[in-house]
């Protein structure tokens, strides 16, 4: 009998003793892991400003614009420098001492700066991807119902083109799912979608009008379940949010949804419906960025300000209803309205004093 306790080493091929550590001992302390300030900003800005962005060309064409003093003249600037100098002074506002830490710094260390904010983009972008890859099934299957072929939650093979209910929600407006050869088109990969060429689940009740493409556009419920699974907490898709738990909009101060968070969430919403089964920006399957481009460019567009407000507003009751503007009226013979009355009083005895 060996003199050594069973279990607690064994000979390796070369006759060396391969020791095991004991479960009744504490193992060695590991070293606490702390995540860079500017990765947390980064997950930030990829879910609320930017989702696609090269941030170390961001940041080197940022400082140039600000080195050269054009920063202050967005008009001498094409419509792409302005969009990219509009992105550059949000993340300058997102990361607090990022604008003189940047002026103070070399070519190489900007460099490390926008890889790290870089890497908190796509961590989060990973994190929403694997988060939401088996909640839509429960989102897009009706209550009290199951889907028919089952669709498994870690599984993304059936789904897509390939089956009945996220054929349906991601048949392109405009185009008839229940046309039977529609469908077997979109099936065989023979009708080609390309990224511009926008789902009906965009839609509110899933009905597009092209007589009217504007009425119910990113107005959908299952948009709505996806912007508050990433935003606020998965908790919060079927009831209102705890107070006690901090969504990624309360952890990062965000009071009202943004353009680029709704593209977001229609982005990473359109994924988790197809059969791709990894992320890529500009794959042929989901064709991912020309999807986000093409809709932001219709939201930036200044000749559709009129609805993108109303977009806005209508998303802000459904995510911030404490935060619109309309809320933040004081009620009527509440104290708070009373003193702004009383000041605004107060004001005009003055002006009348001062024009006497």
């Amino acid at each position: 009998m060996s003199n050594s306790s069973e279990g607690d080493a064994s000979q390796t091929a070369n006759g060396q003793k391969r020791v095991y550590p004991s479960a009744l001992e504490l193992g060695p302390r590991k070293k606490p892991t702390t995540q860079d300030p500017l990765v947390h900003r980064g997950r930030h800005f990829g879910r609320a400003v930017h989702a696609f962005c090269n941030v170390p060309t961001l940041l080197t064409n940022g400082i140039v614009l600000l080195s050269e003093g054009r920063g202050d003249a967005l008009d001498s600037l094409t419509v792409d420098e302005r969009k990219e100098f509009v992105a550059f002074q949000e993340l300058l506002r997102a990361v607090p001492g990022l604008e003189p830490r940047l002026m103070a710094s070399s070519e190489e260390e900007v460099i490390e700066i926008g890889e790290l904010i870089e890497k908190g983009i796509n961590g989060a972008r990973a994190d929403d991807t694997k988060g939401m890859k088996g909640a839509i099934i429960d989102w897009i299957t009706p209550k009290g119902q199951s889907l028919n072929p089952h669709i498994p939650r870690n599984v993304k093979s059936g789904r897509g083109f390939n089956h009945e209910r996220t054929g349906a929600l991601l048949c392109p407006a405009g185009l008839d799912w229940t046309n039977t050869q529609t469908r077997t088109k979109l099936m065989n990969g023979e009708i080609q979608v390309p990224g511009d060429q926008w789902p009906v689940f965009l839609y509110a009740d899933y009905t597009y009008d092209p007589e009217d493409p504007w009425n119910g556009l990113l107005r959908s419920g299952l948009l709505v379940s996806a912007y508050k699974h990433i935003f606020t907490s998965p908790s919060s898709v079927d009831q209102e949010p705890k107070a006690t738990r901090s969504g990624n909009a309360r952890i990062h101060g965000m009071r009202c949804v943004t353009k680029a968070s709704i593209v977001y969430v229609a982005m990473q919403t359109r994924f988790s419906l197809t059969s791709a089964q990894v992320f890529s920006r500009t794959d042929l399957i989901t064709d991912s960025e020309r999807f986000y481009s093409s809709i932001m460019e219709l939201l930036d567009d200044p000749d559709e300000s009129d609805e993108v407000d109303q977009l806005i507003t209508w998303w802000n009751r459904q995510i911030f209803p404490l935060y619109t503007a309309s809320e933040r009226l004081p009620s009527k013979n509440s104290a708070l309205a009373r003193i702004r009355q009383k000041r605004a009083e107060y004001k005009e005895l003055r002006e009348a004093d001062n024009e006497s």
